[in-house]
């Protein structure tokens, strides 16, 4: 195989996120419920013979070293794969948005290189990988909606109702680790139960992450509040700066008031690239 093009990395959204402890080494403990949402950036494959990894932006230009490349120079070291790829990134998913953009386009990666280079590595070999290069990897990789705990690596797959949502991103963005590194930030959250989210997931809980985003963006306020004005509950996804709201009965939203990316979308099934990896059996 010499080529995979128009590979699908979609986002996800955190239907509530709760903090309830910290490591020693600085990880958060969380418990939160990972969605997948039909945004998506797209990625290009094609082989090298090599060994380099090259990558070219549609798009604004990211950082040299970003998830992508980082994922392609982690897959060839642990298996000692000669070949190389030259990928190109269409970026659609917003940066520091919360929506997870960069780690579901490290989990693409892996799972297109595993099969590009007849690497056949199984699902757990590639789960050890993610996790090296971010917490949220593993979830995109597992390929579906899932209960998530600990730094974000013990998942559990649940069902969710179809279901419309409106995604917002302000103009700001946040760093995950300015968010995460506030003082006021609250770390104590009883743990959560499935059971109770399962009675109503899209209004269960809260982000406790938000009231610390809203302090380093106000945006994020003046966008929860548009979308409350119409009736809307809204919240914050990840550690922002978008925010969302299931839509319901409502078939579409007015223009924003001010100049923010606004997307309709809807909640997959499952990741498109579902049962690429080698069986663990």
């Amino acid at each position: 195989m010499r080529a995979l093009f128009d590979i699908p990395a979609p986002a996800k959204l955190n239907l509530f996120l709760h903090i309830t402890g910290r490591r020693p080494d600085g990880y958060h403990l969380l418990q939160s419920a990972f969605m997948l949402i039909d945004w998506c950036d797209r990625l290009h494959f094609e082989t090298r013979h090599d060994g380099q990894i090259t990558r070219r932006d549609i798009g604004a230009a990211l950082p040299a070293e970003d998830l992508v490349v980082r994922a392609a120079r982690a897959l060839q070291q642990r298996t000692g794969c000669a070949l190389g790829a030259e990928i190109t990134l269409e970026k659609r998913i917003p940066t520091q948005a919360g929506l997870g953009g960069g780690s579901s386009d490290a989990a693409s990666t892996l799972l297109a290189l595993n099969r590009l280079w007849g690497l056949n590595l199984p699902l757990a070999a590639l789960m050890r990988i993610g996790l090296d290069l971010g917490a949220d990897v593993p979830f995109f990789l597992g390929g579906r909606h899932a209960w998530v705990e600990g730094i974000g690596e013990v998942l559990q797959p649940i069902s969710l109702e179809a279901e419309r949502f409106v995604v917002v991103k302000p103009r700001g963005g946040l760093s995950t680790a300015s968010v995460f590194g506030s003082e006021s930030l609250k770390r104590d959250f009883f743990p959560a139960i499935m059971a109770v989210f399962a009675d109503d997931p899209y209004r269960y809980g809260c982000n406790a992450l938000q009231d610390v985003a809203v302090g380093q963006c106000p945006e994020i306020a003046r966008a929860i509040k548009w979308l409350q004005s119409l009736g809307l509950a809204a919240r914050m996804t990840g550690s922002g700066s978008a925010v969302f709201a299931p839509l319901g009965a409502i078939e579409a939203v007015p223009e924003p008031p001010e100049p923010w990316e606004v997307k309709i979308c809807k909640n997959l099934v499952a990741h498109p690239l579902l049962g690429w990896a080698a069986s663990d059996d």
